[in-house]
């Protein structure tokens, strides 16, 4: 996989936030050296944030998003800053636009607040510098330029570079398994499967097993035992969708360890200590509680769709109750969880850490349990602890 094939959710998310004619698209397309975003005279052209996966130098792979103006005005401007706000939550690197010809005001420094409170690393930015008789000199995170002049771009890349926020080193499979061992992945094609792909989860765990020296082996669930029995050695791990957790762990021995993709990416997203805990309320359920499941990519539904269908009745079975059923997807995500009994997460390959661990501090901030896919079916199919093993070595 190329550079520009990296997941957005793998890359450094770089916002612009500010007022309105600040300069913030003229910004983004002189950063950028393309024309990303609309750009006019006009206060409030830009509306909902604009997101842009690209390569940015010397960052590497990147999303760079433009955001609507913090000062935006009437029922649609509030909806618009909502929106911006929204944004914070997935953001790494912020650039505050300031107009140098008003100053920095209140809404700007509320921001850098709520920059600092969040621990978002931000760079102050005053545009249209080509109106001074003097440019100052950059300091600290703060820098004048020019986006219609093009004066300083570079040396504000360069600032962006400085901040660039540590990789992870967090690996999905790699620091449990060592060079020559056999990795048996299991994935059902069936009519929820993308069709003439393999999903996120699917791609980063063969990448990651590659990267180890170790072999990994790709069968669909009724080719299991069969497999088993045919490789002659025994595998270090048999790694299942979540959807067939409970017949594959009746085909694996219980000397061969077993999890699943959903619970090794809620490790790699810092949900998984969360998650666990949280399948534990699945056995507390009553009549009338209220369930959100919550996905943070959206795709179109299959009639028998994981989320809006498989799940629910798994959940009421293992219940024996009839629970009430909401749905999130994508960027939206409740402010207020309170009616909730429950949060049912996905495992998050599609967003970015830092908006997964804020979905996490929403709902322990409220007191709402809160798991995902894999541990919640593991849980309920009775082998979490045995899912957990490999993990807790």
């Amino acid at each position: 996989m190329g550079l520009n094939d990296t997941p957005s959710a793998n890359r450094v998310h770089i916002a612009f936030f500010g007022r309105r004619n600040a300069g913030k698209s003229s910004l983004v397309n002189a950063v950028t050296g393309q024309e990303l975003a609309v750009v006019s005279d006009i206060a409030g052209t830009t509306t909902d944030p604009v997101y842009k996966s690209m390569e940015l130098l010397p960052l590497g792979p990147v999303v760079i998003i433009d955001t609507a103006g913090l000062d935006d005005e009437g029922e649609l401007g509030e909806m618009r800053i909502k929106k911006t706000m929204q944004v914070l939550n997935k953001t790494d690197i912020a650039v505050l636009v300031i107009d140098i010809t008003a100053g920095m005001q209140d809404e700007d420094k509320k921001l850098t607040e709520l920059f600092e409170s969040k621990n978002i690393s931000y760079i102050t930015v005053y545009n249209k510098c080509e109106l001074l008789s003097c440019v100052p000199e950059a300091k600290g995170n703060e820098i004048y330029v020019s986006a219609k002049k093009k004066i300083n771009i570079n040396e504000l890349k360069d600032k962006l570079g400085s901040l660039k926020p540590q990789e992870s080193q967090k690996r999905m499979v790699a620091d449990f398994i060592e060079r020559g061992d056999i990795a048996i992945l299991v994935i059902p094609i069936d009519e929820s499967a993308p069709k003439g792909r393999l999903i996120l989860p699917q791609q980063q765990a063969i990448r990651d097993i590659l990267d180890a020296g170790a072999v990994s082996v790709t069968v669909q669930p009724e080719e299991l035992p069969d497999t088993l029995k045919k490789l002659g050695v025994k595998p270090k791990i048999v790694i299942t969708d979540s959807q067939v957790f409970g017949r594959v762990s009746k085909d694996v021995p219980e000397d061969i360890k077993l999890t699943s993709f959903s619970i090794l990416v809620a490790r790699v997203k810092g949900l998984l200590d969360s998650a666990v805990k949280g399948a534990t309320v699945l056995d507390t359920l009553n009549d009338g509680d209220t369930v959100l499941i919550s996905e943070g990519c959206t795709h179109h539904r299959q009639c028998n769709d994981i989320g809006t269908v498989k799940l629910p009745k798994l959940i009421e079975k293992h219940t024996g109750h009839k629970l009430n059923f909401e749905f999130s997807s994508g960027g939206t995500f409740p402010e207020d969880l309170s009616k909730y009994a429950l949060i049912v997460h996905c495992g998050g390959c599609m967003i970015n850490e830092k908006e997964m661990m804020y979905r996490v501090k929403c709902a322990e901030s409220q007191n709402i349990p809160i798991t995902n896919y894999g541990t919640a079916i593991a849980h309920m199919n009775g082998i979490l602890k045995r899912s957990l093993e490999i993990l807790t070595e």
